[in-house]
């Protein structure tokens, strides 16, 4: 065979077998496609990379990049990924809709070196072969629902720079080498470790550090690592960034932490550190320090803080820190000082040369007794609840509020807004109506804690402008607004991307800006530091195409008019037959739908969705309450009178029934008419039904005839109780808010636990009430529900306080007030003192029965008499723990009160069986507990007087 032919040959063949991996290329993007809905309209023909499919880049006719961020796909992942043998990058974030397992076929893909996932709804274990992608350099998995242990083998990825797993469910210890396999300690070249709220546990491994690492980020926040702080960690060196805070860490902190010179941001809070406090004199360029909620040996405010210069943010809160605060404190470039919940005494004293700098100083709940403001003095300072402020109407005297600077919003660039944009448009800041990408930054240890300070916002608005310009992407501006601390001290802030050269953006330009966003292309400002970005689903593509003859025939459109002066001409006949056929309905409706009036528009949402509630006309409850006669009422509260009535069966009721003339508690009537429908246990109170009819809102209720927790603690019902009714009573409730978080579909957040909210029937059983501020948990929100903050002062969670962020967490918190309100029948705050600082304060745990005989009441005996109530104190002070993860769960504290009254000789299984006959009096009726309504959001307006309530 002569050469030519050869090569011919040669030739010929590579060109099948490029025809051939092209050709399978579309075959498996086409799969694809069949298991995924919302793909590209485009996605069509016979050649991905000729055509330009969106989302998809190739190489040499091969397809080596696939991303589609952000554009509502839905679907699972199927193994026809691993098909793509050319494949580099592979980013299908922010796709809710992406579900299921992530498929073990994932490591076939051996030139992969960007794997990013972040913002979809996979779920199940991370595959082991994630560990055989060894061009890997980069892979975030954040922000889904991945459960189960991270896999050793990732730790044989050496090119690894970024290794995100945080905001998954986690589990499992931090797998390390073990001679036979691989673990993370072999990940030398990796500059980030985040693995931030998942339920890693066990001790952080020392071998997972060494000297040879060149991390730069290492975020293990808000998952549930125990054991000592890992004493490898200070040969890090080139770490820049630490989050330990909110877990179970003990012990010291180890002196070699000094050894971390080049940390910016420290967090430890929330933990379980003791000893002495880290002397952190190396750490020059330290900005943000937050050591709070810990056990350190009590101490003065440390010596070597002073010579920290560039901190802007020290938290010490809980830390045990006593005696005076040091002058040379207030010289330093802080701008936020949070020392509140310790025992410092003494003089407050600023000094001549304090520094303008300084924004906050919360010194809530210490001992300060003197202070004289500076001249010129206006730094947001809080002394509430120290001595100093016993008798004093200064300002700082006054409970803390949240920040009260305006929420940031970029401004428009004198824009003169002439026209008015459609509903679903927004004006962006360069004065154009259009269809933003938005979606959220969250920056996860920002260095400042001014978040009013625009000159911040300014320079992440340039810097983002400028790298979306580099990139040459398609956007014309960018809106930041929001910006918000949640609950695990992240920064949170809205993005609004505004496109240019048209209003909306096509599935190009969002996947390229996705992409930038989501591989780390783009970098804040130092100041900002790691983050993530989740972008919401982009409904506004424009999939119309272009037409392509643009001449119409004049014959067409004389058809296509009188086409339409037909049509026209059918609709306004149909329309008037409608619109009589409306009328009959909506006549027949009002006969017999209860719902027929119920108007959304007016601040009551929607119908209400039942389960078993009755629905009484107006004429049947005033039958019941005998005309509502002044014998029926019981009395009035906020929200209207109340009427004691009797059904036909017999059933003793209590009507609540709303003013008239006013429309408060619409939406709390609606709320407790959902919820209460559907909740059937014996320890929550029932809703027999409901009126809605002839302008009336009416509740009504089973008749508890005992009234409140609160009457009977307080002596107001004539009905004393012992130390075994008051565990059965606790009890009671306890399961009662577990059926709520636990075993109600959707379960429900109280948001109003008190002894007010606790009624006792006829044998003196607990039953949870009002239910006009509660929040069901969708499927959405399992963790959390953001909302305006509501409830009791006293009661109330600090950490929704402060975040706005409403857990099941926070009714524990408040069932820990009440336990502590049971064992002393002192309301919660009784002269400007507070329940749980003073049990804290009176607490000894070295002496009997913690040293408490001065704060029980003395109607359950003395405190040396009285079984269980050591442990009893326990659970209720880690039930007000200052944040929710340090908290037990109903489901725990239910045990725990069954554990106690076992001990106590008092079976928990058994019902009670005496009445309140039983006890020395009766209920005198004197406050019905269904006045008790408490629907009103907390304001610091009026704390004052919830402050002088007895």
């Amino acid at each position: 065979m002569s050469v030519r032919v050869k090569l011919l040959v040669v030739l010929v063949s590579i060109h099948v077998l490029l025809t051939s991996a092209q050709s399978q290329d579309l075959v498996y993007l086409k799969a694809l496609k069949d298991n995924w809905q919302n793909t590209p309209p485009n996605w069509v023909g016979s050649d991905p990379c000729e055509d330009k499919w969106d989302g998809i880049h190739c190489t040499d006719s091969r397809v080596t990049s696939i991303t589609l961020s952000s554009i509502n796909l839905i679907g699972k992942l199927s193994g026809d990924i691993a098909q793509f043998s050319e494949l580099q990058i592979l980013d299908l974030s922010y796709n809710k809709g992406l579900t299921g397992s992530l498929t073990p076929d994932i490591g076939s893909l051996k030139k992969l070196t960007t794997l990013i996932l972040v913002g979809c709804g996979f779920n199940g274990p991370l595959p082991e072969t994630i560990g055989s992608l060894p061009q890997l350099t980069f892979l975030s998995l954040n922000s889904n629902g991945f459960s189960g242990p991270i896999p050793p083998s990732i730790g044989n990825l050496t090119k690894l720079y970024w290794l995100d797993l945080a905001d998954n469910k986690l589990s499992g210890s931090i797998p390390v080498s073990d001679g036979t396999s691989a673990g993370l300690d072999f990940l030398v070249n990796t500059k980030h470790f985040h693995f931030g709220k998942n339920k890693l546990s066990g001790e952080i491994p020392a071998q997972l550090f060494s000297s040879e690492m060149t991390l730069k980020h290492v975020l293990f926040e808000d998952n549930q690592f125990s054991g000592p702080f890992p004493l490898t960690l200070g040969l890090v060196q080139t770490l820049e960034v630490l989050r330990l805070d909110r877990n179970s860490l003990s012990g010291n902190v180890t002196s070699n932490i000094n050894n971390l010179t080049q940390i910016n941001e420290l967090y430890l809070s929330n933990n379980k550190f003791d000893g002495t406090l880290p002397d952190l004199t190396g750490m020059t360029l330290l900005n943000y320090l937050d050591m709070s909620n810990n056990s350190f040996e009590p101490s003065p405010i440390p010596e070597w803080l002073s010579s920290l210069q560039s901190l802007t943010t020290l938290m010490m809160e809980n830390t045990n820190l006593l005696g005076e605060v040091p002058v040379v404190l207030f010289s330093m470039p802080l701008q936020t000082v949070v020392l509140r919940n310790n025992l410092l005494s003494g003089t407050l004293d600023f000094g001549a040369d304090y520094s303008n700098d300084l924004q906050l100083l919360d010194m809530t709940y210490n001992k300060i007794t003197d202070f004289t403001p500076p001249s010129g003095f206006t730094t947001n300072l809080t002394l509430f609840a120290n001595p100093v402020c016993m008798k004093s109407e200064a300002t700082y005297c006054k409970p803390p509020k949240e920040s009260d600077h305006s929420p940031y919003s970029t401004p428009q660039n004198n824009c003169i807004q002439s026209t008015t944009c459609n509903s679903d448009q927004v004006f962006s800041p360069n004065c154009k109506c259009s269809y933003p990408y938005s979606g959220t930054l969250t920056f996860r240890a920002p260095s400042f804690s001014d978040l009013g300070n625009v000159t911040i916002y300014t320079s992440l608005e340039s810097s983002m402008m400028i790298s979306f310009e580099s990139n040459q992407l398609p956007v014309d501006s960018i809106s930041l607004s929001q910006p918000t601390e949640n609950q695990v001290d992240y920064l949170v802030i809205n993005l609004d991307v505004f496109p240019s050269g048209d209003e909306r953006f096509n599935r190009s330009g969002i996947s390229q800006i996705g992409f930038v966003l989501s591989n780390q292309t783009y970098k804040p400002p130092h100041s900002f530091g790691p983050y993530v970005f989740n972008g919401n689903d982009y409904g506004f593509f424009a999939d119309g195409s272009k037409r392509k003859n643009k001449s119409v025939s004049i014959g067409l459109i004389i058809g296509v008019s009188v086409g339409a002066c037909v049509l026209v001409l059918l609709l306004i006949i149909a329309g008037l037959y409608a619109f009589r056929q409306k009328g009959k309905a909506e006549r027949a409706t009002r006969k017999n739908s209860p719902f027929a009036s119920w108007d959304p528009d007016k601040g009551k949402g929607g119908c209400p969705q039942l389960k078993g509630a009755r629905s009484f006309t107006f004429e049947e409850l005033k039958i019941c309450t005998n005309n509502f006669s002044a014998a029926s009422n019981i009395g009035a509260g906020g929200y209207g009178m109340v009427y004691r009535g009797s059904l036909p069966n017999g059933q003793l009721i209590a009507v609540k029934r709303a003013r008239q003339e006013s429309n408060q508690g619409a939406l709390e009537f609606k709320n407790e008419i959902e919820l209460l429908s559907r909740v059937h246990h014996k320890n929550v109170v029932s809703l027999v039904g409901f009126c809605f009819d002839a302008g009336e809102q009416m509740l009504v209720y089973e008749y508890i005839v005992n009234g409140t927790l609160k009457d009977s603690l307080s002596g107001r019902s004539g009905i004393r109780l012992d130390w075994m009714r008051r565990l059965k009573i606790i009890l009671g409730a306890a399961k009662g808010l577990q059926y709520l978080h636990d075993l109600a579909d959707p379960p429900i957040i109280h948001r109003d636990v008190k002894t007010t909210n606790i009624l006792l029937d006829e044998r003196l059983n607990a039953k949870v009430a009002d239910f006009g501020l509660s929040k069901p948990l969708g499927d959405a929100d399992r963790t959390h529900i953001t909302t305006q903050v509501k409830g009791t002062m006293g009661y109330m969670d600090p950490e929704y306080y402060m975040t706005q962020q409403l857990t099941e967490k926070s009714d524990v918190y408040s069932f820990g007030i009440v336990m502590l309100e049971l064992i002393t029948a002192r309301n919660p705050i009784e002269n400007g003192k507070y329940i749980v600082r003073e049990i804290q304060e009176t607490m000894n745990k070295e002496k009997d029965s913690y040293n408490l005989r001065e704060v029980i009441d003395p109607i359950i005996g003395s405190s040396t008499e009285i079984p269980g109530l050591v442990t009893f104190v326990d659970v209720a002070m880690r039930c007000v723990e200052e944040t929710g993860n340090r908290r037990p769960t109903m489901s725990e504290v239910v045990k725990e009160i069954e554990n106690i009254m076992e001990l106590a000789g008092i079976n928990p299984y058994v019902e009670s069986a005496s009445t309140s006959e039983s006890y020395e009096g009766k209920s005198k009726g004197n406050n019905h507990p269904y006045l008790n309504d408490n629907l009103f959001a907390y304001s610091g307006d009026h704390l004052s007087s919830i402050l002088d309530a007895k």
